[in-house]
C-alpha cells in the first residue's frame, strides 16, 4: 500500500486540470495540453449568491460532515461558528466547469513562447530582490534542507510573483462549495476538511483565502499540503506562508525534501543534440499512471556518459557528472535546445505536473542565480 505522501500526490496530479499555477491566479493546471490559459476575469467570490433552496441543501452537506471533522480532531465550537456563515458559491463552479482545454490528443504548442513570458527580465529582476531580501535565511534553509535558495525563489516567483498577488477568494467557502457540487468531491472534501483544520488550529479566518480552486499563501498550497509541509522558518512559532517570505521559502523547501530532491544535484541542463540521433532507440516506452501526456514527452533514462557518447553536448559550462541519470526532453522539436532532466526535474513536477512550468522554474532559478 501506497504511503500518505504519495497519495496525496496521485490526488494532487489528478487536481491538475483544476488546479492553478498561481501566477495566473485562477487558471487551471493543465497537465494534458501544458500550457496554462487564463480564465474570464471575474469579480470577487461573494459577488454571486444561490437560492434559497441550494442554500438549504449546502448547510444540510456541510452539517453531514461534523463525524468527519470530529475524528480529525477538528471541536464543535470551530464548526458552530463557521458552517452558518459559508454559502454555495455559484461563481466557483462556474469558473470550474468554464476551464479552457483540449483534448489528450490535442497538439502541444512549442515551449518557447511560454519560456520568453515566464522567465522575462522583469520576474528574474524580482527574483534577484527577493534572492538578496531573503539571503541569510535561504542559506540557512538550504543548508538544513539541501533544496537550492534559488530553486525556493523561483517557485515564490511563478506561483504568486514574488507575493504580488495571492487571490482573494474564500477558501473555506470554495472549496465547502467545490465538495457540495460533487464531481470532484473526493478531491474537495479532505481540502475543505483540511482547511478546517488550519482554522481550528488557530489560522486566522483571514489569512484563508486564494484561488478558487483552494490553493493558499505565497506558496499556493492546498490546505492538506499546508498541514503536511508548512513550516516556521523565522522563528517566531507560526508557520505564516501568508505573509512571512522566511516561512514560505522553508515551507517550499519541506515540500521538495518530502517529494523526494537530492542534495547537490542540478534539475537538469540545456544541450544540444545531433541530427544524427536515433530517436526511436531513446524512446521512453513506459506508461506512468500520473500526468502521462507530461512523460510522455521524455526520453529513457541513460547516464551522461551514454549520452555523451549519443553526441548530445551540453551547452554553456554547467555540467552533469558522468554517473548521473538523467532523461531528454525537446520541448521545442529537434534542432533547437534541448534539456538532460534529472530525478530532481521530477520533484518540481510533482509540485505541478507540466513540462512547460517546471522548465521555466529550472531557469528561472539558473538566471537569479546567475
Amino acid at each position: 500500500m501506497s504511503d500518505p505522501a504519495s497519495r496525496l500526490r496521485t490526488a494532487l496530479a489528478a487536481l491538475c486540470s483544476v488546479l492553478l499555477p498561481a501566477a495566473l491566479l485562477i487558471a487551471p493546471r493543465a497537465c494534458a495540453q501544458e500550457i496554462v490559459q487564463p480564465l474570464p476575469s471575474s469579480g470577487p467570490s461573494g459577488a454571486t449568491t444561490s437560492t434559497t433552496g441550494e442554500q438549504a441543501g449546502f448547510q444540510s452537506y456541510l452539517n453531514g460532515l461534523r463525524a468527519k471533522a470530529a475524528a480529525m480532531g477538528i471541536r464543535s465550537a470551530t464548526m458552530d461558528s463557521l458552517f452558518p456563515t459559508l454559502s454555495f458559491n455559484p461563481r466557483v463552479i462556474q469558473l470550474d466547469q468554464s476551464q479552457p482545454g483540449g483534448s489528450f490528443d490535442s497538439p502541444i504548442p512549442p515551449f518557447e513562447p511560454y519560456r520568453r513570458k515566464h522567465v522575462d527580465a522583469a520576474r528574474i529582476k524580482g527574483g534577484q530582490a527577493a534572492y538578496r531580501a531573503n539571503r541569510p535565511k535561504l542559506m540557512q534553509i538550504e543548508r538544513d534542507t539541501g533544496v537550492p535558495e534559488a530553486i525556493m525563489v523561483a517557485i515564490f516567483g511563478h506561483e504568486t510573483n514574488y507575493g504580488s498577488y495571492v487571490g482573494d477568494f474564500d477558501l473555506l467557502r470554495s472549496l465547502a462549495t467545490l465538495a457540495y457540487e460533487g464531481r470532484r468531491r473526493s478531491l474537495f472534501e479532505p481540502e475543505f476538511l483540511a482547511a478546517l483544520k488550519m482554522l481550528d488550529q488557530g489560522v486566522p479566518r483571514s489569512r484563508l483565502v486564494g484561488s478558487w480552486a483552494g490553493a493558499t499563501g505565497y506558496p499556493q498550497f492546498l490546505p492538506s499540503v499546508y498541514l503536511r509541509v508548512a513550516r516556521d522558518g523565522d522563528g517566531d512559532g507560526r508557520a505564516d506562508i501568508w505573509t512571512s517570505q522566511a516561512d514560505a521559502l522553508a515551507s517550499i523547501a519541506n515540500y521538495f525534501v518530502d517529494a523526494g530532491w537530492r542534495k547537490g544535484q542540478p534539475w537538469g541542463i540545456a544541450v544540444t543534440v545531433p541530427a544524427s540521433l536515433n530517436r526511436a532507440a531513446i524512446a521512453n516506452r513506459t506508461n506512468p499512471p500520473r500526468c502521462p501526456r507530461v512523460f510522455e514527452r521524455h526520453s529513457r533514462w541513460l547516464t551522461m556518459a551514454e549520452w555523451r557518447a549519443l553526441g548530445v553536448q551540453p551547452q554553456g559550462t554547467a555540467r552533469l557528472n558522468d554517473g548521473v541519470l538523467a532523461t531528454l526532453l525537446e520541448p521545442d522539436g529537434p534542432g533547437r535546445t534541448a534539456y538532460l532532466l534529472t530525478s530532481n526535474y521530477q520533484v518540481i513536477l510533482d509540485y505541478n505536473c507540466s513540462n512547460f512550468y517546471a522548465l521555466s522554474v529550472g531557469l528561472l532559478a539558473d538566471a537569479v542565480d546567475d
